[in-house]
């Protein structure tokens, strides 16, 4: 019989495990940052270099590539066209089509004698067949899975890698919203194939893409990758000024929180927002509302009916009356699920990448975002926006009071766990 101290011991163990888990980084934001200059400013770019890490580099090249019949094979070509290093970081990696074609692709690159490392998040690779990591293992690729559940990552479970970072020898750099499943294939012609938006760059700014791989890495292996094959010197291929910035619990945990409130602060006529998973805290909904007021237009665009986390939706409406009433648009995408990640400001600043627009990609996600500074491609992905918009319906204040009173309760429910979503 198993003695009452034993039990009160791993009761208390358990507690504290938990507790671990759901608690947030000691450096939290909690004051609004003032309207000081807008993003055309040179000061918005000297601060945002220093303040999120790696500095703001010109000569970049960004193209973006639209859902998955565009996006892997885009993908697979840079990989394909590898001749000496590839690094891939994901969240989502699951069997099926799309799965089988990357698992082929890395092999026969490592078969060939190219370094090929991938990083796995282990949650979100649950769904991942053992034959898949099997066969790229036989065939040289070295395969890690970022904090499997193992009793010294019981205290860190909850905190996963979200990024998507694929480089190839060290010159052509992938990012944005995509995961390998099959629900990204296609062109979002329907609820089973999903809407996204990835992006290449070439150009200095690759280098931050695989310095932000190398983080992981060296926390998931020890194994620090150095040496001209992986950081090779880069010339200007373009005349885009972009920075990869990252964020994790561990560093740096505010810095998207952070350049969301920068950016905020700074527009001066417009926010486009497109977000997958739109849970705001009190600090973000009064940036936002202090701007409409100021007489920025703000639109934002979310997934409608189809998306795959109904607690996400609740927590989401809940705090949308303060900002329907300031004059905020937003608008819910009706085709399929939209899972892009896209801010836009002023017609002068984007910032794409894994990030959610929520608690969890603030302080306990491992998160890369691409911002990028450059009026020509705002004005591009001002029309995309502008595309999507047309397949959405406007969500009004009218709607929102009158929402259904199961609906408001379930909100109350899910308010305080928001920040696990």
């Amino acid at each position: 019989m198993i003695k009452p101290v034993v039990i009160t011991a791993l009761i208390t163990l358990l507690a504290v495990v938990l507790a671990m888990n759901f608690a947030t980084p000691e450096k939290k934001l909690e004051r609004k940052i003032e309207h000081r200059y807008v993003v055309s400013d040179p000061q918005f770019r000297r601060e945002l270099s220093v303040m999120l890490g790696p500095a703001i580099l010109p000569g970049n090249r960004v193209q973006d590539f639209q859902n998955g019949e565009e996006i892997f094979p885009a993908m697979l070509e840079a990989i394909h066209d590898a001749t000496q290093t590839i690094t891939f970081e994901t969240y989502i990696y699951w069997s099926g089509d799309i799965g089988k074609k990357m698992t082929e692709a890395l092999s026969e690159k490592a078969r060939a004698g190219v370094k090929v490392r991938v990083l796995l998040d282990w949650v979100g690779s649950l769904k991942m067949e053992n034959e898949l990591i099997e066969g790229m293992q036989e065939a040289g690729v070295i395969v890690h899975r970022y904090r499997p559940l193992k009793w010294y990552n019981l205290g860190r479970m909850n905190n996963r890698t979200h990024r998507k970072l694929l480089v190839v020898d060290g010159r052509v750099a992938f990012t944005g919203g995509v995961g390998i499943a099959d629900q990204w294939e296609g062109q979002a012609q329907d609820p089973d194939h999903w809407r996204d938006v990835h992006f290449r760059l070439d150009g200095p700014a690759a280098a931050q893409f695989q310095a932000a791989f190398n983080d992981n890495w060296i926390k998931a292996t020890g194994e620090v990758l150095n040496d001209e094959e992986f950081f090779p010197r880069l010339s200007p291929a373009g005349d885009v000024d972009a920075h990869l910035f990252i964020s994790s619990p561990a560093s740096g945990s505010e810095s998207m929180h952070l350049m969301y409130l920068l950016a905020i602060a700074a527009a001066a006529e417009s926010i486009d927002l497109q977000a997958s998973y739109f849970v705001p805290d009190e600090l973000i909904i009064k940036a936002l509302t202090e701007a409409r007021s100021r007489g920025v237009k703000i639109r934002i665009l979310v997934p409608g009916e189809h998306i795959d986390s109904e607690t996400v939706r609740f927590a989401s409406k809940a705090s949308w009356g303060p900002m329907l009433q300031a004059g905020i648009k937003i608008y819910e995408y009706e085709p399929t699920m939209m899972h892009n990640k896209v801010l836009i400001v002023d017609k002068e600043m984007v910032s794409v990448g894994s990030t959610n627009f929520d608690v969890r990609s603030f302080r306990l996600n491992d998160e890369a975002s691409l911002n990028i500074y450059d009026a020509a491609f705002a004005e591009k992905m001002t029309r995309m926006f502008e595309e999507d918009l047309k397949h959405t319906h406007l969500y009004t204040f009218e709607t929102w009071a009158a929402r259904p009173l199961k609906d408001k309760l379930i909100e109350r429910f899910v308010l305080p766990i928001k920040s696990q979503l």
